[in-house]
């Protein structure tokens, strides 16, 4: 990859290939029309031109505008092919201003649009071909439904559940419930505490969604499918990543616990989508 590109930034509008990326047809470079710097942004946290990044650094400056990055997501793009960083000869990533902007346009993407990897991947190599990269769905289209509430509370578990511990107290005042509730939701085995009694973030969010459905007249033992079918789920993803966990390779094995994420994902998006199309044709 050309380290010398000029920095540019992924937008709506149709970005244009430059540098040797265009002659291979590599996915490398993207470049596009210059957006000015935010003048909320520390003057720090600007790119040179031609400065390469840690992957640290790119988180850094990538949590700005998505506060839900986390370093496994960066590396599961890589992965993915939708990033392909230099290697110091050491095994370190090294990101240029453009694998940058590629990484904003496709967490862009996900988050604005709910596009899938594999549709953001063809918006990619339209652009690299100098295409214009094929239409964005409507406002209509991209109304908030099942699906978007699905990812909003993926989203919210995920900032939630980092470093989140709490007791049972705690726990029963976050959840706005009372001690018989949470008594009931561990019998059902929908809540569990670790093994120092404490609850974590993951805990705390599937008590505020029992205790939400309850107000529906939803009790506990309506639950137990919902908690039967996330066993069976967790139990494919499994299937999936246990041969990545069990490798020797560093790399791999947080790969494996990116994809693990990126699968649960999809599952709890899958769920949702089911859920809406059966509800619409009984509409």
């Amino acid at each position: 990859m050309n380290t010398n590109t000029p920095s540019s930034s992924l937008g709506a509008a149709t970005p244009a290939l430059s540098g040797p990326q265009a002659e291979r047809g590599g996915r490398g470079v993207v470049a596009g029309p210059r957006q000015p710097v935010r003048p909320d942004r520390p003057a720090g946290r600007r790119r040179g031109g031609d400065e390469l990044l840690s992957i640290g650094a790119v988180l850094a400056f990538l949590r700005d505008d998505f506060p839900e990055v986390t370093i496994s997501k960066i590396r599961f793009l890589e992965a993915e092919g939708l990033v392909e960083p230099q290697r110091t000869p050491s095994g370190y990533r090294k990101f240029s201003p453009a694998d940058v902007d590629r990484l904003a346009y496709v967490l862009r993407m996900q988050r604005d649009h709910y596009l899938p990897l594999r549709v953001i991947r063809e918006h990619l190599d339209a652009i690299e071909r100098g295409e214009a990269p094929p239409a964005l769905p409507s406002a209509a289209d991209t109304r908030p439904g099942p699906v978007d509430e699905a990812d909003r509370e993926l989203t919210a578990s995920a900032e939630v559940a980092s470093g989140v511990r709490l007791g049972r107290a705690e726990l029963l005042a976050a959840a706005e419930a009372g001690e018989r509730e949470l008594a009931e939701w561990e019998a059902y085995g929908l809540v569990a505490p670790g093994p120092d009694g404490g609850y974590d973030g993951e805990a705390l969010q599937v008590a505020r969604l029992v205790a939400e459905l309850g107000r529906y007249g939803l009790e506990p033992r309506h639950l137990r499918a919902m908690k039967a079918a996330a066993d069976r789920e967790v139990a494919l993803v499994e299937q999936v990543v246990a041969p990545l966990r069990r490798h020797r390779n560093p790399q791999t094995r947080a790969h494996a616990e990116a994809t693990a994420r990126e699968l649960a994902t999809l599952s709890v998006r899958l769920h949702a989508a089911m859920v809406q199309a059966g509800l619409r044709t009984r509409g």
